[in-house]
C-alpha cells in the first residue's frame, strides 16, 4: 500500500519544530519528500541526516521574499518540482491593547503572519502550474474567528490569513491549484506562550501546561498535539481533498463550540448565571422537569389503556 502523499514535493515552513516537525515526519512517512524550512539550523540539519534523501533543510525567514525564493528552488533544484506548501510558520507577534501596540511591531506580526504565505504563494504557483496544480495549506488560527484567544495583531493577522485563502483558492482554482486553511485551537507548542509574550524557555514549560490543562478546557477531553495539525495538512494536502478549496477547516477539540455550558454538566448558561441560578438549582429544575414529563407520560399511557 502506497502512502498518501506517494510521489509528492511539499515545501514546509517552521518545519523544525511544533506543528511544523510533526507535518514534516507525517508527510514523509506518508511518501513525500520535503523541503523544512525554517531559521533553526541546528535541528534542520538534524532532520536531513534523520531522513535522507527524503528531507532537505532550507535557512528561511519567512519575513524575507529571498529566502522564500531559496526554499522554493531548492524543492526544485533537489526533488524536481513542488506540489504542497505548508505556510505554518508564525509566533505570537505584537503584544499590547489597540491603544499599546507598536506600529513596527504590528507591522513585524504582519510581516510573518501574513506577507509571508502570501509570498510563499507567489513563489510556489510557478512551480505547481508545472507539474498541473497543487495544494496549499495555511496555517490560521481560532484567534482569526473569535476575540480572546490571542492578542489584537496575532489575532487580526490570522483573520487576514483566512480571507487571503479565500482569495486565493478563487484565483489560483483555474491553475487546478487548492488553496485551505487551518484554524488550531490549544496546541500542546511553544506558540500559545509565546504569543502572550512569555520568553522562549517559559514558553516551552507552557506546551506542558497545555498538554494537562487543555481536556479541562474543550469538549474533546485530550491535549492537541502538533500531529493532529499534521494530520488536517495531510487532507488538505493529499487527493482525499480534491473537491476542497477556499475553506478553513477548525481543528481544536470543540473549544469554539459555545460557552462551557453548550457541554459542560459542572456549568450554567451565561442567561441563567445573570439570573443568579446555580448549577446545583439548575440541576434540580432538570430533575423537577424531567419528573413532570414522566408524570405526564404515564397519565397519557393510562388514559390510552
Amino acid at each position: 500500500m502506497t502512502g498518501r502523499l506517494e510521489g509528492k514535493i511539499a515545501l514546509i515552513t517552521g518545519g523544525c519544530s511544533g506543528i511544523g516537525l510533526a507535518t514534516v515526519e507525517l508527510f514523509v512517512a506518508e511518501g513525500a519528500l520535503v523541503v523544512a524550512a525554517d531559521v533553526q539550523d541546528a535541528k534542520g540539519n538534524i532532520l536531513e541526516r534523520r531522513f535522507p534523501d527524503k528531507v532537505r533543510y532550507a535557512h528561511c525567514d519567512v519575513t524575507v521574499e529571498a529566502d522564500i525564493k531559496k526554499a522554493v528552488d531548492l524543492a526544485a533544484l533537489s526533488f524536481g518540482g513542488l506540489d504542497i506548501l505548508f505556510n505554518n510558520a508564525g509566533h505570537g507577534g505584537a503584544i499590547g491593547t489597540v491603544e499599546e501596540t507598536d506600529a513596527k511591531a504590528w507591522d513585524d506580526t504582519f510581516a510573518l503572519l501574513v506577507r509571508g504565505p502570501a509570498i510563499g504563494m507567489k513563489h510556489a504557483v510557478p512551480l505547481m502550474r508545472a507539474r498541473g496544480g497543487g495544494a496549499i495549506v495555511n496555517t490560521a488560527s481560532i484567534a482569526g474567528l473569535q476575540a480572546g484567544w490571542g492578542p489584537l495583531a496575532y489575532s487580526a493577522a490570522k483573520a487576514a490569513v483566512i480571507q487571503l485563502t479565500k482569495v486565493a483558492a478563487a484565483e489560483l482554482s483555474p491553475l487546478k491549484i487548492r488553496v485551505n486553511a487551518i484554524c488550531p485551537g490549544l496546541i500542546a507548542t511553544s506558540i500559545f506562550g509565546a504569543s502572550f509574550g512569555m520568553p522562549r524557555e517559559v514558553a516551552d514549560q507552557m506546551a506542558a501546561r497545555i498538554e494537562e490543562i487543555a481536556p479541562k478546557f474543550q469538549p474533546v477531553p485530550k491535549a492537541g498535539l502538533g500531529h493532529d495539525i499534521a494530520e488536517a495538512a495531510l487532507y488538505l494536502s493529499s487527493d482525499a481533498s480534491a473537491f476542497v478549496s477556499g475553506t478553513h477547516l477548525v481543528v481544536d477539540g470543540g473549544l469554539t463550540i459555545g460557552p462551557r455550558s453548550a457541554w459542560a454538566a459542572d456549568s450554567v448558561s451565561p442567561i441563567l448565571e445573570a439570573f443568579g441560578i446555580t448549577v446545583e438549582q439548575a440541576e434540580a429544575m432538570r430533575a423537577a422537569q424531567k419528573a413532570q414529563q414522566a408524570a405526564q407520560s404515564a397519565a397519557a399511557q393510562g388514559a390510552a389503556g
